[in-house]
């Protein structure tokens, strides 16, 4: 009987002493894989990653175009988007590709629909054809998205987005206002930092 207790007791012991081993690794392993999670909320790393995933997410939507200006704001676990489409579909499918991304909590969408207009879309194309059949300009025109965005409203032009260059900034401006038919070009395109 004696042999018995001590057996049940070595047993036990290894028992509990594997169990706290257990334990005490995976408490570990569960704080290294809540540090390394996207979705801790609290960090700066949780941001920069909500917002990579949003700008991942827009750019990835079948319509988006050269003709639209897609741009959010990510404060916590929100997202505001902004901007101008074409298709009235891009607002919605925006929407619904960022609301499904995990953790964020809410959306809003203030992205504008840009009204049907002829004359716009005359200038869209006539702007497309300025900008990119520039041969120093040519290269922006590759890719699903070019880096370099063409809206158009009531005969206004903007141009968003970013190019390599102040040269090409400035080159990409006198190209769009020699378009005739223009009321006015607005250049917001951004310089890239090297």
């Amino acid at each position: 009987m004696k042999k018995l207790v001590r057996t049940f007791s070595s047993e036990l012991l290894i028992s509990l002493f594997t169990l706290a081993l257990i334990f005490s690794t995976g408490s570990g392993l569960f704080a290294a894989t809540k540090a390394n999670n996207p979705t801790s909320r609290d960090t700066a790393h949780y941001q920069a990653w909500l917002t990579n995933e949003v700008r991942h997410q827009l750019v990835m939507l079948p319509w988006y175009s050269v003709f639209d200006n897609l741009e959010y704001k990510v404060d916590g676990s929100e997202v505001t988007l902004l901007g101008q489409v074409v298709n009235p579909t891009l607002k919605f499918d925006a929407e619904n590709a960022v609301k499904h991304i995990e953790g964020v909590t809410r959306v809003v969408n203030d992205i504008e629909i840009l009204p049907p207009s002829p004359m716009d879309y005359r200038i869209r194309r006539a702007e497309y054809r300025a900008i990119f059949g520039e041969s120093a300009l040519e290269r922006y025109a590759m890719g699903a998205v070019p880096p370099i965005h063409i809206v158009v409203k009531g005969g206004h032009v903007t141009l968003e987005g970013v190019v390599a260059t102040q040269f090409d900034k400035d080159l990409a401006n006198m190209r769009a206002n020699e378009v005739p038919g223009i009321f006015s070009v607005t250049n917001n395109l951004r310089v890239e930092s090297v």
